[in-house]
């Protein structure tokens, strides 16, 4: 019985996948939802991202890790990676795995609906501040625990 080796594409999408977001470590980048394209032309790869927002401090960094990764994988000869101007990214492209994870380790909930649960007891937290530490997030407190929360949205 032989093995199929994964293709080229699936060995670079394999490599961004263990990029983590530098603000949550363990949080894969493709989880976050800000892997849109990869295109593979002879061992020439193209990766499009897409930011949570344009002014993100991490981008340099996300782009200088995935480069990295996909650098290592054998067959490439060369990687571009660009931040692509849309889609626009949304909380809808969190993956399920990551919405737990961030609430679990982060204390980090995932806005998709207006009503917001505390990642620690599941109770309602209400916006604090519509300012939180970047511009994709905003600070809420639990009204049942205390908790202070924060939320990403999009």
């Amino acid at each position: 019985m032989s093995i199929a080796l994964p293709t080229l594409e699936e060995a670079v999408r394999s490599a961004v996948a263990g990029v983590d977001d530098p603000e949550y470590p363990g949080v894969s980048i493709v989880d976050l939802g800000l892997l849109e394209q990869v295109r593979v032309d002879h061992g020439h790869v193209e990766v499009g991202l897409i930011p949570t927002f344009s002014g993100c401090p991490a981008l340099a960094v996300i782009a200088d890790e995935v480069q990295a990764a996909v650098g290592e994988v054998e067959g490439v000869t060369s990687v571009e990676v660009a931040w692509l101007p849309g889609p626009a990214w949304t909380v809808e492209r969190v993956a399920p795995a990551a919405r737990d994870r961030l609430a679990a380790h982060f204390t980090v909930a995932v806005a998709i609906t207006p009503r917001v649960a505390c990642p620690r007891c599941g109770g309602r937290a209400d916006e604090h501040s519509a300012f939180g530490p970047s511009r994709c997030r905003a600070v809420h407190r639990c009204t049942s625990c205390g908790e202070v929360v924060e939320v990403l949205r999009g």
